[in-house]
């Protein structure tokens, strides 16, 4: 039993990444659909898929590689808010990832977005990771 999927989920991208791989399959839900669709919009992944094959699904990436270095895009997966300690924030205290090079993704009110988006919504929420 897992008893953190996100940092299960972010474990096994950073794995992937380390190891080369183009693909990798994660167990899904609807948190980890929205951070996956994060990503991809953030241009961090080249594509994904969800599969509800199975009762609880899963979530198929494509990671992204730079052509030149062949290094991943993904450069780190950070996670800061865990079951021990939750890091909550208001609108006003929003953390800029990387000097805002990089994007911290945040559960909101208003549903799970990168902290650019918490800003302009004017709301705070629960920090899950940074992502650079």
């Amino acid at each position: 039993m897992i008893t953190d999927p996100i940092s299960d989920y972010l474990t096994r991208v950073r794995n992937a990444t380390m190891a080369g791989h183009r693909v990798v399959e994660i167990p899904a839900s609807n948190l980890k659909k929205e951070m996956t669709k994060i990503l991809f919009d953030q241009g961090y992944i080249l594509s994904y898929k969800f599969n509800d094959d199975t009762v609880q699904g899963t979530i198929k990436i494509a990671l992204k590689y730079d052509k030149l270095t062949k290094q991943s895009v993904i450069k780190k997966l950070e996670r800061i808010s865990k079951p021990g300690l939750r890091k909550y924030v208001g609108a006003g205290e929003m953390p800029r990832v990387l000097n805002g090079l990089g994007v911290a993704i945040v559960s909101t009110s208003h549903g799970v977005m990168t902290n650019k988006k918490a800003i302009q919504e004017n709301v705070g929420g629960e920090v899950l990771c940074y992502v650079y």
